[in-house]
């Protein structure tokens, strides 16, 4: 492999597994330009969205159901340990990352699942933070990665707390503009104005990341009044107070588990993009 693809196929590697561990594991992630630490509170594979570009295998048997939280903090300190003594790249995919992927950026829940639909999130997030502060400190971020529909329960706004004492950032999905285009692509029985409104009220209360992923459904990308339409969203949230540090615009990087729902061309995010921050003046990274 030539070192043009290598980066990539670093990239596209996010098997959420190392070892035999059971809740973290490392990804070089493009949207983190470095070393993500994952965090899985959802072994169980449960979530409140079911979406079509989800890589997750739900049709095998999760190798367990509980957090244990005594376990996962020692996962996570032989994990930093690795990744610290260098021995993180001396294995494929990792091995293939350049030297400026290698750099720690953050530790992320996001798992095979909806992180915020654990029982005892701000008690994991707590963790997370201690572990942070007293092995890598502030130079490394929190990430809560969540598709927002989770976001007005007590114990994941006490989560949120801490995360805001320790360098946490909360990157909320919108992949539509509409309720029918949220239907279509995340396929929840979770109410689409539930999920706006927790966006917004979380963005009131701290700068927040908008992840969006767009995609072509049976060949044909979103139709124009979708993007109208999520353009609008975008500048609903700006006109609210809710504050929105970025827009990440991206598509599918690995197999889906419907064979209909594929990437969307480099160009076509492009000029999402600079719809987005025409009509907001939004800083947008695009990443195909």
């Amino acid at each position: 492999m030539n070192e043009v693809n290598a980066p990539l196929a670093a990239h596209r590697d996010h098997r959420r597994e190392w070892k035999d561990f059971l809740y973290v594991y490392p990804v070089i992630s493009r949207r983190s330009h470095g070393v993500s630490l994952g965090v899985n509170l959802n072994p169980d594979k449960i979530c409140n969205f079911d979406c079509v570009y989800c890589e997750v295998d739900r049709r095998t048997p999760p190798r367990t159901r509980i957090v244990d939280l005594d376990l996962l903090e020692r996962e996570l300190r032989a994990l930093l340990d690795v990744w610290k003594s260098g021995d993180l790249f001396r294995a494929p995919p990792f091995a293939l990352a350049p030297p400026e992927a290698r750099r720690l950026n953050d530790i992320a829940f996001s798992g095979d699942g909806e992180p915020t639909t654990f029982a005892r999130f701000s008690e994991a997030c707590a963790l997370v933070a201690r572990v942070k502060r007293e092995t890598v400190g502030d130079s490394v971020k929190i990430v809560l990665i969540t598709d927002a529909a989770g976001l007005d329960r007590a114990d994941v706004r006490r989560g949120l707390d801490i995360l805001d004492a320790n360098q946490g950032e909360v990157w909320a999905k919108l992949d539509a503009g509409t309720e029918a285009g949220y239907r279509l692509v995340n396929r929840s029985s979770v109410r689409f104005d539930r999920i706006l409104k927790n966006i917004e009220a979380t963005g009131k209360k701290r700068p927040i990341c908008i992840q969006s992923l767009f995609l072509k459904v049976r060949g044909k990308g979103p139709p124009p009044e979708e993007i109208a339409a999520y353009v609008e969203r975008l500048r609903h949230l700006v006109a609210a107070g809710s504050r929105i540090q970025e827009v990440q615009v991206y598509t599918v990087a690995r197999p889906t588990p419907e064979v209909w729902a594929t990437a969307l061309p480099a160009g076509d995010l492009e000029a999402i993009a600079r719809r987005v921050r025409d009509a907001t003046g939004l800083t947008v990274g695009v990443y195909p």
